[in-house]
């Protein structure tokens, strides 16, 4: 471990990843590149991958003694990072803060030291800061548009942005680690949302979950509707999966996509049997209309600023957004 100024306290970064060959290097390099004038270190779960992602890690780490890589035989994200965590304390035992990172995030070189400072100056168990999408593409900057802005995700400020202070939760997260270890880290039940979970208990436990605004890391969305989809399907299924082990988090915000999915369905429904039945049920057209009406309408005021073609995107990336996670709200979570 290179020497460092004892004035700052050890630090774990960690992650955990699976299927990451494209941009593993560039975000261990980000990692690398921190300017945090204390003690860390790097430390790595890899799961099962159809690609090159645990060579990778196994050369880099052979190459800096600061990265230390573990195996994830799950593959799943919570287990990944509750044992990417372990094995960092293990080789770093005086770690005061551990920093999570993620295998297509680009950490800006002073992310360590803010989140340090902002620990220390704030007394907070939890900081971070905001998702920045960034598209390539018109398919991509619909999605970091739309991720970015009330019409697409709501309004969290690790979304959209706002005035530092204390949240419900917070992008990635950097704890300290004394208040991790007494909540027993994430919870390995919730494949998805397993932050704002931990966040979650965190703040009924008392502790303090902090965003400021100065810790932002840039975030490659989804590149096409198809996988817009599947993201967005899965993530409304672990949300009706917090509603329901949580029912009091349950929130306009949260609910408005479930609600818009069934009156589409409905007026479908209604629509296509008053059709064939010749009755007045067609005008259950009325429903689905209205929702791409508005949709159309909001997407060019909100995003009139946007590239041609991603602004001609953006309607769809907002269908596709609001149904799928919609349906999968409304299908859940298949228990085991």
């Amino acid at each position: 471990m290179p020497a460092a100024s004892p004035a700052r306290p050890p630090v774990v970064v960690f992650a955990t990843v699976r299927n990451e060959e494209r941009d593993l290097a560039a975000a261990v390099a980000a990692v690398l590149a921190q300017d945090y004038a204390g003690p860390f270190l790097f430390a790595l779960a890899v799961g099962p991958s159809d690609d090159a992602t645990a060579q990778i890690a196994a050369s880099i780490a052979a190459s800096d003694p600061r990265v230390i890589v573990v195996e994830n035989p799950t593959g799943l994200t919570p287990q990944g990072l509750n044992i990417a965590v372990r094995a960092g304390v293990e080789a770093l035992p005086h770690a005061v803060y551990l920093v999570r990172t993620d295998g297509h995030a680009q950490l800006p070189s002073d992310y360590v030291r803010v989140a340090v400072d902002t620990l220390e100056r704030t007394g907070a168990d939890n900081v971070g800061g905001m998702m920045v999408p960034l598209g390539d593409g018109g398919v991509q900057e619909a999605v970091a548009f739309a991720m970015s802005h009330p019409i697409g995700l709501g309004g969290g400020r690790f979304h959209t942005g706002g005035a530092e202070g204390e949240t419900e939760t917070v992008y990635l997260g950097s704890f300290r680690r004394a208040t991790f270890e007494r909540l027993g880290g994430y919870d390995e039940h919730w494949t998805r949302a397993q932050d704002w979970e931990l966040n979650l208990r965190l703040r009924t436990s008392g502790a303090l979950v902090w965003f400021t605004p100065r810790m932002r890391v840039e975030y490659r969305p989804r590149g096409s509707f198809r996988a817009l989809a599947r993201q967005f399907y899965k993530t409304g299924q672990w949300r009706r999966e917090v509603v329901r082990r949580y029912p009091r988090t349950a929130s306009a915000r949260y609910l408005a996509p479930p609600v818009a999915a069934v009156l589409v369905a409905v007026g479908l429904v209604l629509g296509v049997v008053g059709l064939v039945t010749g009755s007045v049920l067609v005008v259950g057209f009325v429903l689905p209309l209205g929702y791409l009406l508005g949709i159309h309408v909001a997407a060019l005021v909100a995003g009139r600023a946007l590239p041609g073609r991603a602004l001609v995107l953006l309607p769809a990336t907002l269908t596709t957004m609001h149904m799928a996670w919609g349906a999968g709200y409304l299908v859940g979570v298949r228990r085991r």
